[in-house]
């Protein structure tokens, strides 16, 4: 595997691993902070989730723009982003009202706004269209190493300490900053890449050996601009792409609603609410790269579909009236499947639709239509919530994710074919 992956993958792995520890930290702490320690309503914590899930789609745009400017960008653009987060964490410690939190959440999400797109559009261009999807999914495999040991962190914190929440805020800020360290001091800051060469052999065999390379021709005529950033979805693909991940993100319930959820199904007492996390990232870290590379023999939007699936089944177990010890595994499990299915999938499909200069841009259409898509479901499923329970909450969001997952089949892109190098 390390001679088919990029170092440059493998550093921002390694980077995202460390923050990942850092953010998952308070991430698997803020739901009972916020409705048991500060005592907020399903709906007011609906609102902060959805701040801190969808805010960044305002800047994604921004960030993607950023960083195809001037060719090299994409490194600071990311550090940037990773430094707003990592200031941000010790905010939270003089924040004790919906306001201020709200603030320093939208400000955290700016800063992963920022950085997203930069980041993956790294691990695009140093990947070739024959292992994209497992060099995502090498990625996300360490990102989530991260994502599971920040929430067991947070428990040892939290069982060691008086103030324990304090202490989570603390250690996360000094794990965040060594993450920006680590970004700054090893990964490269060009964004030079073997694909268009591999990419260029394929198009040069599919007009029969003429050395035409359409796709070069093609990025020629494109340059990093906002118009040309929102002209990419003129292109059927990404636009079908960036369509279905908007409508399958409105019928996604965020990790902490479905976290509260097996809470109040099983009684977990809360000393123990943060580990279930821990279950997710499990289940993300065996499958990610697994299924980056079957995703990349069988076809990415198979895969895709198929984690939407696996989160349709485990909204079908929330609903169902089994209370076995089981229930907690399956759940997350399925939660990791979906994840490891669909992260890092989506941007490796992306990808093939988007040229190189404006690859950071295009992909933060479609993290932009994603991330908003969720904004607007954690309210939703926050006011159903408050209205009408969370069993209608949730059975109207397995509907709704049902509908937009079979609509979405309808939409499938083309799917990349690629011959092998002679």
């Amino acid at each position: 595997m390390s001679a088919a992956i990029a170092p440059t993958v493998f550093a921002l792995g390694a980077v995202s691993l460390i923050t990942d520890v850092s953010s998952e930290m308070v991430t698997a702490v803020l739901p009972l902070y916020l409705v048991t320690g500060l005592g907020l309503s399903p709906l007011g914590f609906g609102l902060l989730d959805g701040i801190y899930n969808g805010f960044s789609a305002l800047v994604r745009l921004a960030g993607g723009h950023l960083a195809d400017r001037g060719g090299g960008r994409h490194k600071w653009i990311a550090g940037i982003g990773y430094g707003i987060s990592a200031l941000c964490k010790p905010l939270l410690l003089l924040a004790h009202t919906l306001t201020p939190i709200g603030l320093i959440l939208a400000a955290d999400r700016t800063g992963k706004g920022l950085r997203t797109a930069p980041r993956d559009a790294l691990i695009s261009l140093s990947s070739t269209p024959e292992n994209r999807g497992r060099a995502f999914g090498v990625h996300r495999a360490m990102d989530t190493a991260g994502a599971l040991l920040g929430p067991l962190v947070a428990f040892l914190i939290l069982r060691a300490t008086v103030d324990g929440y304090d202490a989570v805020f603390t250690v996360s800020f000094c794990v965040a900053v060594i993450g920006v360290l680590v970004l700054v001091l090893f990964v490269p800051g060009s964004s030079s890449t073997a694909a268009p060469r591999t990419e260029k052999a394929v198009r040069e065999r599919a007009v029969g050996g003429t050395a035409v390379d359409e796709r070069a021709v093609d990025e020629k005529s494109e340059r990093p601009t906002l118009r040309a950033a929102f002209a990419l979805l003129a292109r059927r693909d990404l636009r079908r792409i960036t369509i279905c991940a908007l409508l399958l993100g409105l019928a996604t319930v965020s990790d902490s609603f479905v976290y509260l959820l097996l809470q109040r199904r099983l009684g977990v007492p809360d000393r123990w609410f943060a580990l279930l996390p821990l279950g997710t990232a499990a289940g993300f870290l065996l499958l990610a790269v697994p299924l980056g590379r079957l995703a990349d023999r069988v076809g990415l939007w198979r895969v895709f579909l198929g984690g939407h699936g696996a989160l349709l089944t485990a909204y079908a177990l929330l609903l169902t009236s089994w209370h076995g010890t089981a229930l907690p595994y399956a759940v997350l499990l399925l939660h990791g499947t979906f994840y490891a299915a669909t992260d890092g999938v989506l941007m490796a499909a992306a990808s093939d639709s988007v040229p190189e200069q404006l690859r950071s841009s295009g992909l933060a259409l479609v993290q932009t239509g994603q991330a908003a898509a969720r904004f607007v479901c954690s309210l939703g499923f926050g006011a159903a919530w408050t209205l009408w329970g969370d069993r209608t909450a949730l059975m109207a969001s397995a509907v709704a994710l049902a509908v937009c997952a079979a609509f979405a089949s309808t939409l499938r892109p083309g799917r990349r074919v690629l011959e092998p190098a002679p």
